[in-house]
């Protein structure tokens, strides 16, 4: 792995689970990490409840457009998780792959896609654990 890791996070549509992932490592590893995220089959937007549940948390996702998955990105990155959405990604070797098993915020409200939110939350943060070294104090 790099001084800067690259991590993809990959479901169906590219609007909802992945964009709140990569919203939360893009806020919680402080730029230390290059974040990528992409759908087999994109929607034209980002699911405004995802936006709303973000906003609650002060990461603005609102302008990100859901986009296709390619190999490249799977070939750029470090760390592939996928959104427990039986997407199938091409596999390299050396990389690290993850199937984070989510419920689809598609179609919910507010109330239902805060619990999927704080559980992605959660995953980042462990995940920063493992992949970046410990900053120091403030």
């Amino acid at each position: 792995m790099t001084d800067k890791p690259t991590v993809l996070f990959v479901c169906v549509h590219n609007a909802g689970r992945s964009q709140m992932a990569a919203g939360y490592m893009t806020a919680l590893s402080q730029g230390r990490v290059e974040v990528l995220s992409a759908g087999s089959a994109p929607k034209d937007q980002i699911n405004p409840v995802a936006i709303e549940a973000m906003a609650e948390e002060g990461i603005d996702i609102a302008h990100n457009v859901p986009k296709i998955l390619t190999t490249k990105a799977v070939k750029e990155s470090d760390v592939v998780i996928t959104m427990g959405c039986g997407d199938t990604c091409p596999i390299f070797p050396g990389k690290r792959y993850e199937d984070w098993e989510l419920a689809d915020p598609a179609g919910q409200g507010i109330e239902s896609v805060r619990p999927i939110r704080d559980e992605i939350k959660a995953r980042i943060q462990a995940l920063l654990a493992e992949i970046l070294p410990v900053l120091p104090a403030d």
